[in-house]
């Protein structure tokens, strides 16, 4: 029996696939994190920008469509943490996947080494058998029977 499991490389690839998938969906968390950051931040900037109520009608209308680019931003922000949130969920779809593949390559490996050991033992087994006869076989020839 082969005891070299020739799948080795396959199982290293799909551990450097599974890895690289991990990275991506770490990535993605991170994208996630500094999105939401930023909904915060545009946040503030919109509570912190209050409409004037006091001053031209210029100046009025000016305050007002500076709180109305703000709450734009703030709805770009929110839609950029749902875009980051489908991309970290389509990523963990990627990892699972790429688990699935190294874990079925994985469980072939183990089928393989039990493989070797079973026919190991066998041949183990053989032998000792071989000893234990040819001792049996020297000692009737040598007329002492068997001990």
């Amino acid at each position: 029996m082969n005891r070299f499991f020739r799948l080795s490389p396959v199982l290293r690839a799909r551990k450097a696939q599974e890895d690289a998938a991990k990275g991506a969906v770490i990535q993605s968390r991170a994208d996630i994190r500094d999105a939401e950051a930023l909904v915060r931040r545009k946040h503030l900037d919109l509570v912190g920008a209050e409409a004037p109520t006091e001053g031209s009608a210029r100046a009025i209308v000016a305050g007002l469509v500076a709180r109305q680019s703000l709450a734009g931003a703030l709805m770009s922000a929110h839609r950029m943490v749902s875009d980051a949130q489908e991309i970290e969920r389509e990523r963990m779809a990627v990892l699972a996947d790429a688990a699935k593949r190294r874990r079925a390559v994985e469980m072939m490996a183990e089928r393989h080494a039990e493989m070797v050991r079973a026919n190991d033992l066998r041949r183990d087994q053989a032998n000792l058998d071989e000893l234990a006869m040819t001792s049996k076989a020297r000692n009737a020839a040598r007329g002492g029977g068997a001990e």
